[in-house]
């Protein structure tokens, strides 16, 4: 970021009086995630207490006498995650103190009795333990880490974070918060979230305000951390965490922070990173009008516990996930649980997720990249042997109010008429909540406008004429072949004197149309679709005949050596009226590629 922007986010947060600065910034937020907030279900893991550092603020690090065993056992981490795995959570949050093998002999011992050199080799079986016996999703935040330290946990975490805290090293001299703790050097703070973005790693950072920093120092802290993600598309959610004052710590007879100025960080915050950055305030630090931290341009409200304290603030207990589904509510959001790894990443996994890792973060994940709802086993997925719901969750509900902008402008240009784009397209798929139930509404009045209360169907026959096929589109139950004989059943060809038999035996019974369609079988020519037509047309002249699909056409025109218009017009003159649209499928040639690879394209 250049210097200019820098002097423009100073000017803003100068001169804008705050409700003007969370008023944009709350603009910014919704272009991006609209109605939406979302939280990580989560267990939290202390694995360990003891720490080198000595942070002034801090009770999580504990010196080796004040803590009961150095290191969580194996039984007791599993213990805990299980517990968090039977309450729906779906994180896995190891928490650590820095290297403490390096400070402390009773630290170095415990390891050895551990059967490990140094606490990240403990991680690294812990964490690989707890997603291998019950599916959770690790995500660490193990302090300062190498390139070769993130390489090397990447393929047991799917995602990692640490807190940058402050880019100011004045925090660090003798009299600061940081004097004393070589891991909070910001120097070597920035190096290791830089190494993590060498390395591929969906990451999370932040900062802690209130810690004796200015504004300027906190703009730039958000612009170190912006300018690594500009170079590495690794920051996947930004933390604005106040500072709360706790006794027994050098800091305790400081101030928190006032109101305003964890508000004022969070719009700035927001203006810095734009629209697609996931922006988070921890709730349970914030209990005093948290709907105004929304107000401010937060998309995100952090992991939220139901079975373990946060263990750095063991005085500030989670919120109830339904007291903050309300609080969001009251802010017209909805509350959406998420993964550790955010959609955006999902979506480009094999970029940012190891090989290994995937199949265990997509059995997490529902079609937009969110944790998927197991409390509702109900609830139809792909795959799954449950009937699909008559009605969306949220679409029959009674307030059809829009509450997001961004929706309500494409629901209108919808009534008007306009074509809609790709990105408007893609917004209307992803409504979750309240905003269900506006385009369910929306659709239904456009509906009401074209064609009355008038609903059409038509009696028709399927006739599949054979299921031999030349492909092997990896989603197709219907082609048959030997290797399937025994699962599927065997393959078959029905000879034109069976499918004039049925097309007759329809128009008899009421049907006006008969729907032709079959696999490429490698003995069919052009002339079978013609044959096929005739067949029908023999049998019932006056029946539609909706026939073929697209790669039949395809195939057909070939194999006279013609092209695509001239057989649809031979196949028209024999009788073939309409083409089916369900033999699209999906027409997306990236996609292709991968379902279908030897297929014709969407093109």
């Amino acid at each position: 970021m250049n210097s200019t922007d820098r002097n423009e986010l100073l000017r803003m947060g100068d001169k804008w009086s705050l409700q003007r600065l969370m008023r944009a910034a709350a603009r910014i937020r919704d272009a991006g995630s609209g109605n939406v907030v979302t939280y990580s279900p989560k267990v939290f893991i202390p694995l360990t207490e003891l720490c080198r550092d000595v942070c002034h603020y801090c009770t999580y690090a504990k010196t080796p006498r004040r803590v009961a065993q150095p290191y969580l056992d194996r039984d007791k981490v599993l213990a805990i995650a299980r517990e968090g795995r039977q309450a729906g959570c779906r994180e896995a949050l190891f928490t650590l103190g820095d290297k403490p093998e390096l400070r402390y002999k009773t630290a170095r011992t415990a390891l050895k009795e551990l059967g490990h050199d140094t606490t990240l080799d403990y991680l690294a079986e812990m964490a690989e333990l707890v997603r291998r016996e019950t599916g959770l999703l690790p995500h660490l935040n193990a302090g300062i880490m190498s390139l070769s330290d993130y390489r090397r946990f990447r393929a047991v975490a799917p995602s990692m974070g640490m807190m940058l805290e402050t880019a100011s090293s004045r925090l660090s001299l003798r009299g600061g918060p940081h004097y004393g703790s070589p891991d909070k050097q910001p120097s070597v703070r920035l190096d290791s979230i830089r190494a993590a973005g060498e390395a591929r790693v969906p990451f999370t950072s932040g900062i802690l305000i209130g810690i004796g920093e200015t504004r300027s120092e906190r703009i730039d802290s958000l612009l170190a951390l912006r300018a690594l993600h500009e170079q590495y598309g690794h920051i996947q959610e930004i933390i604005i965490q106040n500072f709360v004052p706790k006794p027994g710590t050098k800091m305790a007879g400081f101030a928190p922070p006032a109101r305003e100025e964890l508000l004022w960080t969070v719009s700035i915050a927001r203006h810095v990173f734009g629209p697609d950055m996931s922006i988070q305030v921890p709730p349970n630090l914030n209990a005093e009008d948290p709907v105004a931290l929304i107000h401010a341009g937060i998309s995100d409200w952090g992991g939220v516990s139901p079975v373990t304290p946060d263990h750095v603030n063991p005085e500030s207990p989670w919120p109830p996930v339904q007291d903050l589904a309300d609080i969001t509510a009251t802010a017209k959001k909805s509350l959406i649980p998420r993964l550790t790894v955010y959609p955006s990443y999902i979506e480009d996994r094999d970029q940012w997720i190891d090989s290994g890792l995937i199949g265990a973060v997509l059995r997490h994940a529902d079609s937009d990249g969110y944790a998927r709802d197991d409390s509702r086993p109900e609830e139809w997925a792909v795959g799954a042997e449950v009937t699909p719901p008559w009605r969306l969750q949220g679409a029959g509900a009674s307030n059809h109010e829009v509450f997001d902008a961004r929706l309500s402008r494409i629901l209108g240009r919808c009534r008007s008429g306009k074509r809609l784009t790709r990105a408007d397209v893609e917004v209307l798929f992803r409504v979750r909540g309240s905003s269900v139930a506006a385009v369910c509404h929306a659709a239904d009045q456009l509906r009401r406008e074209v064609t009355g209360d008038v609903v059409t169907y038509v009696v028709n026959r399927n006739i599949n004429y054979t299921n031999i096929c030349l492909y092997k589109c990896s989603f197709c139950a219907f082609s048959k072949g030997k290797t399937s004989e025994n699962l599927r059943g065997a393959p078959y060809v029905v000879d034109l004197e069976e499918i004039e038999r049925r097309t007759a035996e329809a128009w008899s019974r009421g049907a006006t149309e008969v729907c032709l369609q079959g696999g490429i079988h490698p003995a069919f020519t052009g002339q079978t679709y013609i044959d096929i037509c005739r067949a029908a047309k023999r049998a019932a002249p006056d029946i539609h005949v909706h026939a073929f699909s697209p790669l039949e056409i395809t195939h057909g025109a070939r194999t006279f050596g013609v092209s695509v218009e001239h057989f649809l017009a031979q196949l028209q003159d024999v009788g073939l009226g309409t083409l089916p649209g369900t033999a699209a499928e999906i027409l997306d040639d990236d996609i292709r590629r991968i379902i279908c690879p030897d297929k014709i394209t969407a093109g």
